[in-house]
């Protein structure tokens, strides 16, 4: 029988319209959009429905939009898997869905967490670059190399997907030094995941040591140190830690293989996780399926697919 992983999506999934077929189809969905637009005060349902684009980009809307919609997909789904990872936001969403952390308390979270993220760096002070075809070791000697400025790893996607984060003039030398065979400067306000975020981090871990954290009602793999986790204060400093430091997913999703994950399910708006596994899975000596739920009818896909697996049972950890 499969063995299934939730994969929860972070900042760089959404799109205007994101959530849109849910709340049209769903009225658990609706009232989902609603509490989200009353928590936080602002319409944020129309955001996601309308943009504009530029709003929605906004990293103290992104935030909470992408964790209202993955909540709403996995409640909506109604089954638990055997294990689960976010990226970056994404580690909030599962949290949420683990039980640890209430949907009211993350919601707020993540909205201050985007601002503090924001306000950390002046708009242009920072950069991010996507490096493509380079490999971890020669990502990491490379910025070794670069003398002035702060140039870190902030996402290790996968083999050949790294982001380097940090001062703009920084990162543009560190991609002249590592001169991959494709780079990509991404569309970002701020150097996320860098030391640069130190600020934003010192911020939000009063907030994170002013709320309640509970067991996990299944275990996540945490972004710091791609480490299996079960208990709240466990999640409490794995997010204390996550700001200014790398998303291991690479390592995460290696974990996920040594525990024998054969099925992945990204539960919210894009399919970026599912394309990354799809990659880092190809080496992997036995296959993998994945699948994705962001609207009522990979929803419904989703579910034929799992209820065959499950043998019409509605919730099972897999």
């Amino acid at each position: 029988m499969s063995k299934i992983a939730f994969l929860f999506p972070g900042q760089g999934s959404q799109s205007v319209g994101m959530g849109l077929d849910f709340y049209g189809h769903s009225s658990q969905a609706r009232e989902i959009f609603a509490q989200a637009d009353e928590i936080l005060g602002f319409n944020l349902s129309r955001l996601c429905f309308e943009g504009p684009e530029e709003e929605l980009k906004l990293t103290e809307i992104t935030q909470p939009a992408l964790l209202t919609v993955s909540f709403i997909a996995h409640t909506l789904l109604g089954i638990e898997p055997r294990i689960a990872a976010g990226h970056s936001l994404g580690e909030y969403s599962a949290l949420v869905a683990a039980g640890s952390l209430s949907f009211e308390d993350a919601l707020p979270l993540v909205h201050k967490r985007g601002k503090y993220m924001q306000e950390a760096v002046p708009v242009g002070v920072g950069a991010m670059a996507a490096i493509l075809g380079a490999s971890y070791e020669e990502v990491k000697e490379g910025i070794s190399k670069v003398k002035e400025g702060i140039v870190d790893i902030a996402n290790w996607n996968s083999q050949q997907q790294i982001v380097i984060s940090g001062h703009k003039e920084a990162v543009q030398e560190a991609l002249k030094v590592i001169d991959p065979p494709r780079s990509v400067v991404l569309p970002v306000s701020a150097p996320f995941h860098s030391r640069l975020m130190k600020t934003a981090e010192e911020k939000l871990v009063q907030d994170l040591d002013q709320t309640e954290f509970r067991a996990l009602e299944f275990p996540i793999v945490t972004n710091v140190n791609a480490e299996i986790i079960h208990q709240g204060s466990q999640a409490r400093e794995a997010l204390k830690r996550q700001v200014s430091r790398p998303v291991l997913w690479y390592e995460s999703m290696e974990r996920l293989k040594a525990e024998n994950i054969d099925l992945f399910l990204e539960l919210g708006s894009g399919k970026v996780l599912s394309g990354l596994v799809k990659r880092i899975g190809r080496r992997w000596s036995f296959p993998l399926t994945t699948l994705n739920v962001e609207n009522s009818e990979t929803l419904k896909e989703s579910r034929e697919i799992l209820s065959g697996i499950l043998g019409g049972k509605k919730e099972s950890k897999l």
